[in-house]
């Protein structure tokens, strides 16, 4: 049997697929994954023998460069052209595909399964995407929603016209080159009749609708057995665990600043620094040897090590934190990431930062509260909850699904 995984976006968007690809393989599928060129993507799929297919330009060039003159829609309008050309040559000969990643993307991928008459799943790793009346949808940029609307189900509706307008042109003209009927709801058609959530139950606990059957199949983590460099590890030796920082894929445009603020209030609480470059390229303020700078790293057998981490609040890292018992400090900068610092103070596993700006003020005030031991003691009970089979139960979902549709098809 043979699945493409398809993707646009950060690490965050690809790191799971990663996990999910790993087992189905296992299970005796062929994978492959499409997704941007990102030399850091490719270097990951390819230490799991997985292949990469690039589709559109660099993720990371996307993310850090200054703001386009072209349109959100204009964008929309090339992300999808790019994922027919990619997607459909790479889902040829496939029995599955699995869509995620931003709107377009997905749209455009799920296009192709369409075209091509394969079995095809929509997920998505934070639930927000997907209507509910418990809580308001996100706003895209520059479509803010009406101050006196405070209905989330008006608010819903008024999301759904957003998609519309931002990709419904954009996605038909391109379903229309491969003979494909118009979209009239964007939003619908991308969430599909049985979409899945890959996120921890813990974490992210879904209300379940009699409107909407959501699969929840648990965050899709692949063990990383990855040794941590030499020069970390003799850091981490010397001394007490220190705090860790990082925005992964946030580009963090005053990152100078960040990074002063955070080792400032770092060693305010007499604790000592683990910064990693990321996206923003955070580096180190001076050269004493309580702070230490990294670069692309095992988080999952770091932040068992380090006596908090503080970051953006991506699915990804939240998770991995989370599952390592290492108490947080989310400073939210975009999209979902307001939600997942709200989730973290909730649970009681740390502290969400009020705004994307710290100061060393508010950071620290923030990290007293991370560093106690009731945190601690409340983070280290949490881990001991977090599944870590959402990639194995998906993919046997997957394979499962596909034989039923086609018993003949042998893995």
């Amino acid at each position: 049997m043979r699945v493409l995984l398809s993707t646009y976006g950060s690490r965050g968007d690809v790191e799971p697929l990663v996990g999910l690809a790993v087992r189905l393989r296992e299970l005796g599928a062929e994978v492959r994954v499409c997704a941007p060129p990102d030399e850091e993507f490719a270097q990951r799929l390819a230490g799991v023998g997985v292949p990469l297919v690039p589709v559109g330009q660099s993720a990371r060039a996307l993310t850090t460069a200054a703001p386009p003159p072209s349109s959100l829609s204009q964008r929309a309008a090339e992300l999808i052209a790019g994922q027919l050309d990619a997607v459909t040559a790479a889902a040829e000969g496939c029995d599955a595909l699995v869509a995620t990643g931003v709107t377009p993307a997905a749209a455009g991928a799920l296009s192709v399964a369409e075209k091509l008459g394969i079995h095809s799943v929509s997920v998505t790793f934070q639930q927000l995407t997907l209507p509910s009346p418990h809580r308001r949808p996100l706003e895209y940029p520059g479509r803010p929603f009406p101050p006196e609307v405070t209905d989330n189900r008006v608010l819903w509706d008024l999301d759904a016209e957003s998609i519309n307008a931002l990709f419904g042109e954009a996605l038909n003209t391109n379903r229309a080159s491969i003979g494909l009927p118009p979209v009239d709801d964007v939003r619908a058609y991308v969430i599909g009749d049985r979409p899945w959530l890959a996120t921890d139950q813990i974490l992210d606990p879904w209300q379940e609708r009699p409107d909407l059957d959501v699969v929840q199949t648990g965050a899709w983590i692949l063990p990383d057995v990855r040794p941590l460099p030499a020069e970390l590890a003799a850091f981490l030796d010397a001394g007490a665990p220190p705090v860790y920082v990082g925005f992964g894929s946030m580009p963090m445009h005053a990152s100078a600043n960040v990074a002063q603020v955070a080792i400032e209030a770092i060693r305010a609480q007499g604790r000592r620094a683990l910064i990693r470059r990321g996206w923003a390229d955070l580096a180190l303020i001076d050269d004493r040897d309580d702070c230490f700078v990294v670069g692309e790293v095992n988080q999952q057998r770091l932040f068992g090590r380090v006596a908090a981490v503080v970051h953006h609040g991506g699915a990804g890292t939240t998770t991995t934190a989370a599952l390592s018992g290492a108490p947080q400090v989310v400073v939210p900068q975009a999209t979902d990431q307001p939600y997942w610092a709200g989730r973290v103070a909730d649970l009681g596993i740390g502290a969400a930062h009020d705004g994307p700006t710290p100061t060393t003020e508010s950071l620290s005030v923030a990290l007293k509260t991370a560093l106690t031991p009731e945190t601690r003691a409340r983070a280290t009970a949490v881990a001991g909850a977090i599944r870590t089979d959402g990639a194995a139960v998906a993919a046997k979902l997957l394979l499962d699904a596909v034989r039923r549709e086609k018993p003949s098809v042998s893995a």
